[in-house]
């Protein structure tokens, strides 16, 4: 399969085209460039899969490990280096598909949607740049070309979300979301050089001896990767970024939640997961933990917000949370025993991606409609949205875990290996389970029933067919992706795994979901409902998200702003500084009155070396 060199490689192409040429040439040509090049993309990275999985297992009854390309890119020492190339196993092939059509997709829609703005060719050489970033990330040989891929995933989310830079609200989001990632990872790299020298090796598997003789430098070293994945996942409390990143267009919103940048901590952790289960349980539990507060945290914050792509960014944190604990509960790498959550993790970020593309995409039909993100311009809107009506609760019956989408299948698993792992961990997954049942509902009805629309002096109208196919096409993926065998594809051990639904823990979830559903259309199917009336000030606070940000700002400014970088440039400026001008103004004055004695003056240099001769000649007939 040498051919897979060219998934990373068109993309890159495609982004150079553009991105040197694309002023010279029609928008309408960008478009169909960056289109047809991941159009291309998907065709190969299906391809792959097919051949791939259907090329048979090994003798040990696991898919192989394949590299088709690998050079040497930076080599220390003998035993040291950094390969650069394509790796082709179960969780990397699964992403390529994932990746390269849920970026279709977004490409194709946004021939519609973005049409007519300012900067379409910038706009398509930056989704190039992004879907070469992460096909790059997915398919890296070791950790450090992960990294690599992995800030560069960094750099093109801040161009892609502050892409309308007039705005300087998306350029605030674009810098926060830059910054915040930024922090973690530096812990990330921090991990990588104590992993690259504890072990000898920046290899995802590095070899027993290695691993014994670093001892518990190993668990810092995934713990501080971690952060990395925490920052790039929005895990709390680094999640701040994320709700702020709808500044920028709504597909590239699709594109960061549904199969991209989110979810690069899920596949960090699933990547490193023999290492994590093996040499680093507590660390791999311990981030378990943080899913778990993060999915609960991030669903209340939802039920109580007005912005609907605000909705669907929370909606986000908690589904990515509820990846990272179903990673967290897993006990052992032999999936009939304990890593039942690996693959329930991976088959959940395989669903999610249709279905929160599908969401995104529904409500920039929505905002294209209306021009407007707030629910309270909106309602009514089934009947002048046909298409976007009926894909969008076909998505939303998915994430809320209605069979026969696609969303039950995945999030059954998790819940059975959360309850697997702990009962208690199990009710609450399945209490956040139901809350997103209901936040989902809650912003369906607030849409598309309740009253009709006031319609004033526009008409809303469906979209045109650039953006109405793509939802289509993801409502049927979203239909169909649960039934798909997914572990008989990717396990913990990489062997065969029979997906077998627990009936108990089946019936009793979806017993919930139909309950918070039933609750959302009593309070929302015919009227705006009245949430804030009880409960006002946990309302209130949630509506604020629990005023995370403002605890930031109070530290950021108050605290590290004020009382140590004031107090840091006062001294710069008048001691170090000071100190520095000083002696620059003491060697000026001195220079000055001492030049003289450099005047080119011959004669002068006759008479002084003439008198300190007869005074040293005095002086030593004197002594």
């Amino acid at each position: 399969m040498d051919f897979t060199i060219l998934i990373p490689v068109l993309p890159f192409c495609s982004f150079l085209w553009l991105g040197l040429g694309g002023k010279r040439m029609k928008p309408g040509t960008a478009g169909v460039i960056g289109t047809a090049s991941l159009a291309l993309v998907t065709v190969l990275a299906w391809v792959t899969a097919a051949c791939y999985f259907g090329g048979g297992r090994t003798a040990d009854g696991t898919f192989p490990a394949l590299t088709p390309f690998n050079i040497t890119w930076l080599p220390f020492t003998e035993s040291l280096y950094i390969d650069f190339g394509i790796l082709l196993d179960p969780i990397s092939v699964m992403m390529l598909v994932v990746i390269s059509t849920v970026s279709l997709m977004v490409h194709i829609y946004s021939l519609g949607y973005m049409k007519g703005e300012r900067g379409y060719q910038r706009y398509f050489a930056f989704l190039s740049l992004f879907t070469l970033s992460m096909t790059g990330l997915v398919v890296a040989t070791n950790i450090f070309q992960m990294y690599v891929f992995w800030e560069l995933v960094g750099v093109s989310s801040y161009l892609l979300i502050g892409f309308y830079y007039p705005r300087a609200t998306a350029v605030a989001a674009a810098k926060k979301a830059f910054v915040v990632t930024r922090f973690a990872d530096l812990g990330f790299l921090v991990g990588i050089l104590i992993y690259g020298y504890y072990t000898g090796s920046f290899a995802f598997t590095p070899q027993t001896q290695a691993l014994a003789a670093a001892g518990v430098m190993i668990p810092l070293a995934l713990g501080l990767m971690f952060i990395g994945g925490a920052g790039k996942s929005a895990m709390f409390p680094l999640h701040i970024w994320l709700p702020d990143a709808m500044e920028g267009p709504t597909p590239v919103s699709a594109l960061i939640h549904a199969a991209t940048m989110v979810v690069s901590g899920v596949y960090l952790v699933a990547r490193m997961f023999p290492l994590y289960i093996g040499c680093a349980p507590d660390v791999l539990h311990l981030a378990g933990y943080i899913g778990a507060f993060t999915a609960l945290f991030a669903a209340v914050v939802a039920c109580t917000q007005t912005d609907i792509k605000r909705v669907l960014a929370f909606s986000t944190i908690s589904q990515i949370g509820f990846m990272m604990v179903a990673l967290g509960v897993c006990t052992s790498a032999d999936a009939h025993e304990g890593g039942l959550g690996y693959m329930a993790s991976l088959f959940h970020l395989f669903t999610h991606a249709f279905f929160k593309a599908l969401l995104f995409l529904c409500a920039g039909a929505v905002i294209h409609a209306v021009h407007s993100n707030e629910m309270k311009d909106m309602g009514g809107l089934r009947k002048h949205l046909p298409v976007t009506h009926v894909t969008f609760l076909i998505a939303c019956l998915a994430i809320a875990g209605i069979p026969p989408f696609s969303g039950f299948f995945s999030k059954d698993e998790i819940l059975a290996a959360c309850f697997r792992f702990s009962p208690a961990m199990g009710v609450l997954m399945s209490g956040i389970a139901m809350l997103t049942a209901f936040y989902m509902f809650r912003l369906y009805f607030r849409i598309f029933w309740h009253r009709t629309y006031d319609t004033g002096h526009h008409t809303p109208h469906e979209a045109p067919r650039t953006m109405t196919v793509p939802l289509i096409i993801l409502a049927a993926l979203t239909c169909v992706a649960g039934w798909i065998p997914f572990g008989k594809f990717v396990s913990s051990n990489g062997e065969a795994y029979a997906i077998h639904l627990d009936a108990v823990i089946a019936v009793v979830s979806v017993c919930a979901a139909v309950a918070a559903i039933g609750l959302a259309t009593v309070m929302y199917g015919k009227t705006n409902g009245r949430s804030g009336t009880r409960f006002r000030s946990l309302y209130r606070a949630a509506y604020r998200r629990f005023y995370i940000d403002e605890v930031y700002q109070f530290v950021t400014h108050r605290i590290i702003f004020a009382c140590i970088s004031t107090p840091l440039a006062w001294f710069d400026r008048h001691v170090v500084d000071g100190f520095m001008d000083g002696l620059a103004r003491m060697t000026n004055t001195v220079s000055i009155r001492i030049r003289g004695l450099q005047s080119g003056n011959v004669q002068q240099y006759t008479i002084v070396f003439l008198s300190g001769t007869l005074i040293l000649i005095v002086v030593l007939l004197l002594l």
